[in-house]
């Protein structure tokens, strides 16, 4: 089991110096103890994750303080972009890194993203396929046909060459249909336990090993990615402590996640009818068994049968997010132990 970290938030729309200080440092961290990888996002318009407009930027920015870990987009929203800009920046990045440049793509889900590229909405999945093969198209060193301002057609190539023949790919996926697109197409898997259940995933980490084999691909080449929420301490009662709060707000923000905690106790409601008292009282009483089977929270020792329940069912590699726990020192002082565990397993694997 690999084991990498995801930032999915931060808030940007307050002004103060060392925002992404969180970021770097932990990058750093992982780059000197054994992770595989720093995952950044695209996010736009909204204070949760809004440190994070383009994941090129911040992957370059992290490529010049790093030296072995991969950097990758988690994930580019390909419908909003000219495959053309992707290319050539994720080119950038490949080169100022050495070769450790690795991109999610994704389809897009929030509808404000798309005033970016407002006609490709309504085909956003046919989008992203294309802009796909055109993005290993321009990888390669081939050329493309595109049209001039007066509607000419001509060959393009991108530039600068990048250093890996291939771009490592990941395709960001939920349900059945992605799972198998992306075996047949021989990518990577990033996705989550955000609003399902590791039942739930099984079958379609199955359909994509059988659509690896089925097009060609080895069927155990392909790794699957789980972004997961993550905190670990040295003492279980202690960590539950420092991340109930923290929690709360996070699920406050998400009111999906909201309401499948309330199905989860029998509650079938619309959770924005209630005060905010109301939604306080139900997160304090049931974020704990949302956190059960869905998440990294707890200490290495807690935390190590899950991990192979989650390896026993085709995951391979946990990316651990840095979301709901924003705070500097408790988020770094968490790492450690988070080291420890990731340890353990390789341990036990090797056992």
């Amino acid at each position: 089991m690999d084991f990498s970290l995801f930032y999915f938030d931060g808030d940007g729309s307050v002004a103060q110096a060392h925002k992404y200080q969180l970021l770097i440092d932990s990058a750093k961290f992982a780059d000197q103890n054994g992770f595989s990888a720093i995952w950044t996002p695209e996010r736009h318009f909204h204070a949760f994750g809004g440190l994070y407009p383009n994941p090129a930027i911040t992957s370059a920015a992290i490529a010049m303080i790093t030296q072995q870990i991969q950097l990758r987009a988690g994930s580019v929203v390909f419908p909003l972009h000219d495959a053309i800009r992707i290319a050539e920046e994720w080119a950038v990045v490949d080169n100022l890194s050495n070769g450790r440049a690795a991109i999610a793509v994704a389809s897009g889900w929030t509808v404000d993203d798309f005033v970016l590229a407002r006609d490709t909405h309504a085909n956003r999945k046919a989008n992203m396929w294309a802009g796909v093969e055109q993005v290993q198209q321009l990888w390669r060193g081939e050329a493309i046909a595109q049209q001039d301002a007066a509607g000419k057609e001509f060959m393009i190539k991108t530039l600068p060459k990048p250093i890996q023949a291939e771009l490592p790919l990941w395709i960001t996926c939920q349900s059945n249909e992605t799972f198998i697109e992306a075996g047949k197409l021989g990518a990577n898997v990033l996705t989550s336990l955000l609003t399902g259940t590791l039942d739930g995933l099984t079958p379609k980490i199955q359909l994509y090993r059988e659509s690896l084999q089925r097009y060609g691909h080895d069927p155990q080449s392909g790794k699957v990615s789980l972004m997961i929420h993550t905190f670990l301490g040295e003492e279980i009662n202690a960590v539950k402590e420092k991340v109930r709060r923290p929690f709360c707000n996070y699920l406050k923000t998400h009111y999906d996640l909201l309401e499948n905690l309330a199905k989860g106790m029998g509650m079938n409601i619309s959770l924005k009818d209630f005060s905010e008292d109301d939604l306080d009282s139900l997160l304090l009483f049931g974020v704990e068994g949302f956190m059960k089977g869905r998440s990294l929270i707890g200490t290495p020792e807690t935390c190590r049968s899950f991990v192979s329940e989650l390896e026993r069912a085709g995951i391979n590699e946990l990316a651990c997010l840095i979301d709901f726990v924003q705070d500097y020192d408790t988020t770094m002082a968490g790492l450690p132990y988070l080291k420890q565990l990731m340890e353990s397993c390789k341990l036990q694997t090797v056992g």
